[in-house]
């Protein structure tokens, strides 16, 4: 089984910073990418920002030069440092890694979602 544990979520005003995490444990034999999809009420999920083990790095248009993130792949862990909040931004934060359990056996796994909410 393979688990992805999210923290960092909270409630801060325009022009914060949040910084998220996220920690996949379990059989793992490796991770080849992660990342982090967000989903706005009314919205579909959407992806935010993705890494690979090798450090490439793929964003939103929506939030370039904002949002960064980053991994410790010792630790198996994926963050997401959060710059010039807006309100835009608020949604439920996913963590996301493709993971291979063995030579053979690959799949996604989610996390269960951390809240990030922006006021005006």
């Amino acid at each position: 089984q393979v688990q992805l544990v999210e923290s960092g979520g909270g409630l801060v005003q325009t022009g914060g910073s949040l910084r998220l995490s996220c920690a996949a444990s379990g059989s793992i034999f490796s991770i080849n990418a992660m990342g982090w999809y967000r989903r706005a009420p009314g919205k579909q999920r959407e992806l935010v920002a993705a890494i690979t083990s090798g450090g490439s790095t793929n964003y939103a248009d929506s939030v370039k030069g904002r949002f960064t993130i980053s991994r410790d792949n010792a630790k198996n862990t994926v963050f997401l440092q959060m710059n010039s909040l807006k309100p835009e931004d608020t949604a439920v934060y996913y963590c996301n890694a493709d993971v291979s359990i063995n030579l053979i056996l690959s799949s996604v796994y989610w996390g269960q979602g951390t809240q990030v909410t922006v006021s005006s």
